[in-house]
């Protein structure tokens, strides 16, 4: 499964992968706009680790964001169970040397086209910590629309701020 945007691909994981991914996601700048899961510093082993959890995918839900056959970010949907089966969360990074180029805001709508059209979904939601208004402009310029504020809800870094709920319905 290949989604082409301009000067893109989004595609599946393979374990050739594991380089370029670790190369692009060992940035603070990175990790520090990510969910604590995310490893920092991020290694080889965890980026083989992320990949081998990827790679029987069925439907695919995570792509690597690859230029020139180098995974220089990714994009997925993290399904959730009960009540928000139908409404997954949409998460993302691209490496730093490629922000400001459009390719996320690119990125965002091919998967969310893609999500729409291929898995039984009635709604794709996003959480941005209230420090990275760069990404809350990718879902805006995507189509996404800004549903709210959960005043200290998140703490990163010993830091407690803000996040902004994004949606975009089917």
């Amino acid at each position: 499964m290949e989604l082409k945007g301009t000067g893109f691909t989004l595609r599946g994981w393979k374990l050739s992968d594991a380089a370029s991914l670790q190369k692009h996601a060992d940035n603070i700048n990175i990790s520090s706009n990510l969910l604590d899961r995310f490893p920092s510093p991020y290694t080889l082993e965890a980026a083989t680790n992320w990949i081998k959890e990827k790679l029987d995918q069925s439907p695919i839900t995570n792509f690597a964001i690859v230029v020139d056959e180098q995974v220089i970010g990714v994009i997925g949907l993290d399904f959730r169970d009960d009540v928000y089966r139908k409404a997954p969360l949409l998460g993302y990074w691209v490496s730093e040397q490629y922000w400001g180029k459009g390719i996320m805001t690119e990125a965002v709508k091919l998967i969310s086209n893609y999500a729409f059209a291929n898995l039984d979904i009635v709604r794709i939601q996003a959480g941005i910590l209230s420090k990275n208004p760069a990404s809350m402009r990718v879902l805006e310029k995507a189509g996404f629309i800004k549903e709210g504020i959960m005043r200290n809800a998140i703490i990163k870094h010993g830091e407690i701020m803000d996040e902004h709920i994004y949606a975009m319905l089917k």
